[in-house]
């Protein structure tokens, strides 16, 4: 199995805390703890999201990320692009870094950051992600922060750059929730645009059984299986969690229920395998 999208280092994006992600032990016990949790629930692969980062050294904030990694078999990086951080010295460190293979993808967070995909920012990483093969990821829909701006993170703008750059491979991170049916028809229309399934339900382990969050839960998997159905493109769903906002084992549990079990394998391994060329 391929978990698409977990955290490993805080994001450092504005009003989003640390997600449980500085315990005491620092990286060593993030180590411990995601390894258990990756064995626990069968999961074999993994992509982290970067930091935001404003170091020289560590242009795509995946410095940590990678850190973690080098201790994790199957684990892999990440990193984010800034629209401000665009300057000629900046972006060729970024190009130095994709040359060495070590990440996966390239992500912007919509709606964290105050610009839409179309923001001409963006524009240097989206060749940089066409020069190196690798797929742009987008944070959609809601957010985990009172300080972002949700207009600019509707799946809907995802089509103008999925256009406009036809040989740049999106992916809609988190089935841009709660408009998925808006995610569904970017993915229909689109063939370079792909939707990750993480964080639809966040919580602890026994927040995924309690009674009081039954109809939440079945209003969550009946809205993705419309979704689904409508975008007929089993293909392009992509197996995610959040971790640590979610719980592997239980997130894994939910999403299987959700959707059809004769697309099962695509969405847990083969279009994450074939979308990163893990």
């Amino acid at each position: 199995m391929i978990d698409s999208h977990i955290h490993v280092v805080p994001p450092r994006l504005p009003g989003v805390g640390p997600m449980n992600l500085t315990p005491e032990g620092g990286v060593a016990e993030v180590v411990r703890w995601l390894q258990a949790e990756m064995a626990a629930s069968g999961t074999e692969q993994a992509l982290a999201m970067g930091c935001l980062s404003t170091s020289e050294d560590d242009p795509l904030g995946v410095a940590t990320t990678l850190e973690i990694a080098a201790q994790v078999p199957g684990l892999f990086a990440i990193g984010v692009a800034h629209p401000e951080h665009n300057q000629p010295d900046h972006l060729q460190r970024v190009e130095k870094q994709l040359a060495t293979g070590q990440v996966k993808a390239l992500k912007g967070y919509l709606g964290y950051l105050h610009y839409p995909p179309t923001d001409a920012g963006y524009r240097p990483y989206y060749e940089l992600a066409e020069k190196f093969k690798i797929p742009f990821v987008f944070h959609t829909g809601d957010t985990y922060s009172p300080y972002a701006k949700v207009r600019f993170a509707h799946p809907l703008l995802i089509d103008d750059v999925a256009v406009d750059h036809p040989n740049v491979r999106f992916v809609l991170a988190h089935v841009g929730n709660p408009w998925m049916m808006d995610a569904a028809e970017v993915v229909y229309k689109n063939m370079n645009v792909w939707a990750d399934l993480s964080g639809l339900m966040i919580g602890a382990t026994e927040d995924f059984t309690a009674e009081e969050n039954a109809d939440a839960m079945a209003d969550t998997r009946a809205q993705l299986a419309r979704a689904f159905r409508y975008a007929e493109r089993p293909n392009r769903f992509l197996y995610g969690t959040d971790w640590p906002l979610a719980p592997m084992t239980a997130y894994r549990d939910f999403i299987a229920a959700s959707l059809p079990e004769a697309c099962h394998e695509m969405i847990f391994v083969d279009n994450a395998r074939r979308l990163f060329r893990l």
